[in-house]
C-alpha cells in the first residue's frame, strides 16, 4: 500500500470508530510497524487533519471532519458502482433513481483516469429471480423511519387475511426478491416483519414513536431478530 493510500485509510478507520483507537490497533490493521504509524499520524496532523491524541492513549478524529469526497481508490470506486447498480435493480423507485444519479455524478466528478472504472464497469449484479412488486412506495417508509413516525397499515398474511396495525418502522431489509419492513407492532406488542408486497394500505401518521430507530434495532437484535417473522 502506498503511503498516500495509507494516510487516507487511517482517516477512514478513525472516522468509522466511535472510540479512541490505539496506535498499535492502527498499525496492526494497516500491517505496518508502530514507528511507521506514528510517522503517518504526525504527517496527517501536520496537514491539519483534526486528529487528537498521542502515543499510548489512542487517537480520535473530529466527528465533523470531511475528507475530499472523491479521493477514491479503484477498489472503492468499483464497490460504489457495483452497490449502486444493485440498488438500481432491487431498490424502490426513489432509491433506484438515486442510485442511477449517483453513478452519473461519480462519472462527472472523479479524476479522468478513474472514469473508465465507472463507464466500463466489469462488475454487475446478476439475478435469475423475479422481484416481488411493492404494493406502495417504500420511500414513504424510509421517510417515516427518518422522522420516527408511526404508520397505520392494512396488511395481508400468507392466506390473504387482512388486519389493521399501527407500527413503528425502524428498518427495511432489501432481499433478492422481497423487501421486509421491520417494525414494532402495537397490536402484537412485539417486533414483526412485514413484506412490502402484502401491504394493502399504508399511511404515515403525525404521531412520533418514542425510541430512536437505532435503539429499536438494538432491541430487535438483542431479543432475536429471527423470531419476529410472522406478522
Amino acid at each position: 500500500m502506498r503511503r498516500t493510500e495509507r494516510l487516507f485509510q487511517i482517516i477512514q478507520i478513525l472516522r468509522s470508530k466511535r472510540r479512541s483507537v490505539t496506535g498499535q490497533e492502527l498499525a496492526d490493521e494497516l500491517e505496518v510497524s508502530l514507528r511507521t504509524l506514528y510517522r503517518d499520524i504526525a504527517e496527517l496532523m501536520a496537514q491539519r487533519v483534526p486528529i487528537r491524541g498521542e502515543a499510548g492513549t489512542g487517537y480520535v478524529i473530529d466527528s465533523d471532519y470531511d475528507m475530499p469526497p472523491l479521493m477514491l481508490t479503484q477498489d472503492e470506486l468499483e464497490a460504489a458502482v457495483l452497490g449502486a447498480a444493485w440498488v438500481a435493480q432491487r431498490g424502490d423507485a426513489a432509491l433506484a433513481r438515486g442510485a442511477r444519479d449517483l453513478i452519473g455524478k461519480l462519472t462527472a466528478a472523479v479524476p479522468e483516469h478513474l472514469r473508465p472504472v465507472v463507464l466500463d464497469a466489469q462488475l454487475a449484479p446478476v439475478s435469475s429471480y423475479a422481484r416481488a412488486v411493492d404494493a406502495f412506495d417504500l420511500a414513504a417508509v424510509r421517510g417515516a423511519i427518518r422522522e420516527q413516525r408511526k404508520m397505520r397499515i392494512a396488511y395481508a398474511d400468507e392466506n390473504g387475511r387482512t388486519s389493521e396495525r399501527t407500527i413503528w418502522p425502524f428498518m427495511i431489509g432489501y432481499f433478492e426478491t422481497v423487501r421486509l419492513v421491520v417494525a414494532w407492532c402495537e397490536l402484537r406488542e412485539d417486533f414483526r416483519h412485514f413484506r412490502s408486497d402484502r401491504f394493502r394500505d399504508a399511511q404515515v401518521l403525525e404521531t412520533r414513536y418514542r425510541q430512536r430507530p437505532a435503539q429499536l434495532r438494538k432491541r430487535w437484535e438483542k431479543e432475536g431478530s429471527g423470531r419476529g417473522g410472522k406478522a
